[in-house]
């Protein structure tokens, strides 16, 4: 949605097939998407319905707006939803109402919510400091996630002190290419006590998603382990 389109129409079929096969617990696609894949598909893996939209084609790039609503994951089939939110951006306060309300839908619909959310906007300069990545991952937690997918603000003692003050599941992003390899990231995210990782393009980019997908379900639960899809009101993996 941010950026455009990640691979061919035909091809996105077997993209998510591919990251299935791999041991991905979730995918988080939009609800458009949902209708266009094989409900087979996620025997084994969850699927996460994405509430939130913004482009970077826009006015404001950190603006989220809701473009669906929790009934209809729930008739897509949905395991989870989840909710963008840029603490900090010029429209936190709408974004914010947004998150408190999709909260209480899943709460009357027993959905487990995942809260995207991230210290983002234009009074916001260089990399998140920890002090600012435990204060978003706080915020979801008191507005009802069940689990936060947010940014790794090393050093790695550092994010341990931001798990340690969340009350619920932290996930770290993936995040753009780095000179670090996305397996010793996801190493280093585990030692400090996340639950698992939410990667995207270092994913999609990939000429062997799948093979991507294995090795990170592999770190995260271990290579015997079959993973199964998400337990209502807690979720933890790869995705």
């Amino acid at each position: 949605m941010s950026d455009g389109p990640i691979t061919t129409a035909a091809g996105f079929y077997d993209l998510i097939r591919d990251i299935v096969d791999g041991g991905a617990d979730g995918i988080v696609v939009h609800k458009g998407r949902a209708r266009l894949l094989a409900p087979h598909l996620f025997t084994t893996c969850s699927l996460i319905v994405h509430l939130s939209a913004g482009t970077s084609l826009g006015p404001d790039s950190n603006a989220k707006v809701l473009v669906g609503d929790v009934e209809e994951a729930v008739r897509l089939g949905a395991d989870a939803v989840s909710v963008h939110v840029n603490i900090g951006a010029d429209t936190e306060s709408a974004q914010l109402a947004d998150l408190g309300a999709v909260a209480a839908a899943c709460d009357r619909w027993s959905m487990p919510l995942l809260a995207m959310v991230y210290p983002r906007g234009p009074r916001l300069t260089g990399p998140a400091s920890p002090e600012q990545v435990a204060h978003v991952a706080n915020i979801a937690a008191d507005l009802g996630a069940d689990v936060v997918k947010t940014v790794f603000a090393g050093p790695a003692e550092r994010m341990a002190e931001v798990v340690a003050a969340s009350p619920v599941p932290i996930l770290v992003a993936g995040g753009p290419d780095s000179e670090q390899s996305l397996n010793e990231f996801a190493r280093t995210a585990l030692a400090t006590g996340c639950q698992g990782l939410a990667v995207g393009r270092r994913v999609f980019s990939s000429l062997t998603p799948g093979r991507v997908v294995r090795e990170l379900a592999d770190i995260v639960h271990g290579p015997t382990e079959t993973p199964a899809a998400l337990p209502s009101r807690r979720m933890a993996g790869v995705m």
